[in-house]
């Protein structure tokens, strides 16, 4: 059976972080593994507070995990702060080449930060090298690449300003857009591609990007390519958009297991 790791925070919603990566790899027929990064207290109305985890026993969480269990593809969400990342990065820069797909998580769905600014620049030079994928929303790569992004154009030099710090593929989400389509940008040595999709109404959208890189992340497992992994993620996460639950007063979790359903 296929393995993969998730090295992100905890929700104690359930919507987002280590529980939405388990649920998507659960439903993608993989094993899933963690590193807790930072324990969150949060519901659908917003992060209450949060505490990081010690950079050595996050290390010791990957490194117990690898060590024993393996993993056909990892990926990366909340890193919390700087000796976090950095701890991380040297975990995953001493073992055996794997796909690695990096979530660059900073601000919660309701503007609370769960990145610490300092910690930006170690995200850059340190994490983003060792990324097979690349999945910054707007906001995100705006705050990556320090440039304005108001068009299509815009995300596409984002993306390419990203993949230069070592990333092999960059999709910049098109979520935070307007227009009746949602419209993701994409770089790759190969050259560009867009990856589109109507845009969904509704509130319960919590988790969208932590299930998106970790349903690439279950599909690089799988042994797809990097497009296709990437466009299969994209569809998963469009049913499990139609398919919410309708849970919390606020921004609702997704339908993780909708193909189960």
């Amino acid at each position: 059976m296929p393995t993969a790791l998730t090295i992100a925070g905890s929700d104690s919603g359930g919507g987002a972080g280590i529980q939405a990566d388990l649920k998507t790899f659960a439903a993608h027929r993989v094993y899933g593994t963690t590193a807790i990064t930072a324990v969150t207290a949060q519901n659908t109305l917003g992060v209450r507070a949060w505490e990081a985890i010690s950079a050595d026993l996050v290390a010791a969480q990957i490194d117990a995990v690898l060590s024993d269990i393996g993993a056909d593809a990892v990926k990366i969400g909340m890193l919390a702060n700087a000796a976090v990342v950095e701890a991380v990065a040297d975990a995953l820069g001493t073992v055996a080449a794997r796909p690695i797909v990096v979530d660059p998580v900073m601000i919660a769905k309701g503007g609370d930060r769960l990145l610490e600014t300092g910690a930006i620049a170690a995200l850059r030079s340190r994490v983003l090298p060792l990324a097979r994928v690349v999945t910054p929303n707007i906001p995100e790569a705006e705050v990556l690449t320090g440039i304005s992004i108001r068009s299509l154009d815009d995300m596409r030099d984002a993306a390419e300003r990203i993949r230069s710090l070592g990333a092999r593929v960059v999709l910049v989400k098109g979520g935070h857009a307007e227009g009746s389509e949602s419209i993701d940008v994409g770089v790759a040595e190969a050259g560009g591609f867009e990856v589109r999709g109507a845009r969904l109404p509704g509130r319960h959208t919590h988790g969208t990007g932590c299930t998106l890189s970790s349903a690439i992340a279950a599909n690089l497992a799988n042994g797809m390519d990097d497009e296709a992994a990437i466009r299969a993620a994209r569809e998963y996460l469009e049913g499990a958009i139609r398919h919410a639950p309708r849970i919390g007063g606020g921004h609702g979790p997704l339908g993780h297991m909708w193909r189960l359903y």
